[in-house]
């Protein structure tokens, strides 16, 4: 199998796994972090903070929901053996379905004896965009 199809076929396992994420069932269940999180998880956030897998275990459960998290356009690339990148668009989506907080997403996913887990991601603000049907 080339690069290309794998990549075609790991998509949609790892768009699952990042959109999870985005739930307030995983967010708030620390055992389910600590199973998405590598042990050496590194976040650069979209407010500029920096985060570390215990920050993340320590902080998420608590954050209080702002809107449900809208995500779109993904696209992948195999970094190496049992490495991806993840990128896509999200934004905060609110009770009258406006998008605010838009923001380019970039994920590091990295195969280990626990399955897929995420090693690095960033957030960068950006520019408005239309929302597409998923």
């Amino acid at each position: 199998m080339n690069n290309e199809n794998q990549e075609i076929d790991l998509l949609p396992l790892l768009r699952q796994l990042e959109t999870e994420l985005h739930r307030p069932a995983a967010r708030g269940d620390r055992h389910r972090l600590d199973a998405l999180l590598h042990e050496d998880f590194l976040e650069f956030g979209r407010s500029g903070g920096i985060y570390t897998k215990a920050d993340t275990l320590d902080e998420l459960p608590n954050e209080a929901a702002t809107g449900t998290i809208w995500a779109q356009d993904f696209s992948l690339r195999t970094l190496g053996p049992g490495v991806a990148m993840l990128n896509y668009r999200s934004a905060c989506q609110q009770p009258d379905n406006r998008l605010d907080r838009h923001t380019l997403r970039t994920s590091i996913w990295t195969l280990t004896a626990k399955g897929w887990q995420m090693s690095f991601h960033q957030g960068t603000p950006t520019e408005s965009f239309a929302e597409k049907p998923v």
